[in-house]
């Protein structure tokens, strides 16, 4: 643990700690040494003392009660990979400011950051914003378009089959 590079900066701190006590060293030496106080030192040994390689863990800390509660973030979770025919809404493609919506028409309402986190610590990627449309995002975008203007030359083709080649452009 001592010479993790995969444990957290702490934990490798306090094992550093415990290493150097089973050396022989004392706490004014561990101190020096790890650039440490002496009551920092003293505290991880004798709780490494009292509880083992557990007592290096760190305690679960007291702190600001979760704002939104499980059954939002369930929601969110849940909503987020369903197709937006399936909840009822009129466009094929998802988007977070869609999601956004669809949350607050249902009583949640949650801000486009917080639901990135719920879906990131859930493994969730999400899709940025399309600015352009198409079929994916609407499928009746090409009956609601309608014909396209003649303005635009049509693009040429050549026959693949033909045995004789493009004109030259020289």
């Amino acid at each position: 643990m001592a010479r993790s590079r995969t444990l957290g900066a702490g934990l490798v701190r306090r094992a550093q700690i415990v290493l150097h006590g089973l050396e022989g060293l004392k706490v004014p030496g561990i101190s020096a040494r790890m650039d440490l106080c002496g009551a920092t030192v003293r505290h991880w040994l004798e709780r490494f003392d009292a509880r083992g390689l557990s007592g290096l863990e760190e305690d679960v800390r007291s702190g600001r009660p979760p704002t939104y509660s499980a059954e939002q973030r369930s929601a969110v979770i849940n909503a987020a990979p369903t197709r937006p025919a399936a909840l009822g809404l009129p466009f094929a493609c998802r988007t977070l400011d869609r999601l956004v919506a669809y949350l607050g028409e249902q009583g949640i309402a949650m801000r486009h950051s917080r639901i990135s986190e719920i879906l990131l610590q859930e493994g969730l990627g999400w899709r940025h914003e399309e600015s352009w449309f198409g079929e994916r995002v609407d499928p009746d975008f090409t009956r609601q378009r309608g014909p396209l203007s003649g303005s635009a030359r049509p693009h040429r083709r050549w026959n693949t089959c033909s045995t004789s080649a493009p004109p030259s452009t020289t």
